[in-house]
């Protein structure tokens, strides 16, 4: 998120925009990425278990991935245009739970939000939390068709470091560098 720490709301869904997913697209992610014939082959794909092509899930991730990126990068402009310094959010630690719930298939609009479910200070970098977030994605009928559980870290904005942690982290700095001088 954009926002620091202290300020993310938790259960608060938070709407990344829409995608219409069209038939050229799909088979050209499909093509690159995800080969398989439900993805690629326009024949084939009529015979297979979706009765046509079907969007790869990588596809619908990467799609959904590129619309949160987007609407941060927009949100920290409207932190800074109503005077604020924008949060810093920080790397993914990882994927906890990924679910394709329904073929996304051409023509299909696919509408994106991201609800952070839960918080919590880092136990491993100072300064850091982590964020538990909620990524789903539903078509236009309502229908959920993918669904993920993610971590993310956010710095805290008023974090000051202990003394010890300070001494603690100078120390470690000074017995690597006196490793590799000794090199």
């Amino acid at each position: 998120m954009t926002r620091w720490f202290e300020e993310v709301e938790i259960d608060k869904p938070f709407d990344l925009g829409s995608h219409t997913f069209n038939e050229d697209e799909i088979i050209r992610f499909g093509t690159l990425y995800d080969p398989q014939y439900f993805h690629v082959d326009r024949e084939a794909a009529k015979h297979s278990h979706f009765g046509g092509i079907v969007a790869s899930g990588w596809h619908t991730v990467s799609v959904g991935h590129r619309l949160m990126v987007d609407r941060l990068e927009a949100e920290e402009e409207i932190v800074r245009q109503e005077g604020g310094e924008p949060g810093v959010s920080g790397p993914s630690p990882g994927v906890n739970r990924m679910d394709f719930k329904a073929p996304v298939r051409p023509g299909d609009t696919v509408r994106y939000a991201l609800t952070v479910t839960g918080k919590r200070q880092s136990n491993s970098i100072p300064g850091w939390g982590l964020l538990f977030n909620l990524l789903e994605a539903h078509n236009q009928n309502g229908e959920l068709v993918y669904s993920a559980d993610l971590v993310g870290f956010s710095k805290l904005r008023d974090y000051k470091m202990p003394l010890k942690t300070k001494a603690l982290m100078a120390l470690a700095t000074m017995l690597v560098l006196s490793k590799l001088v000794r090199r």
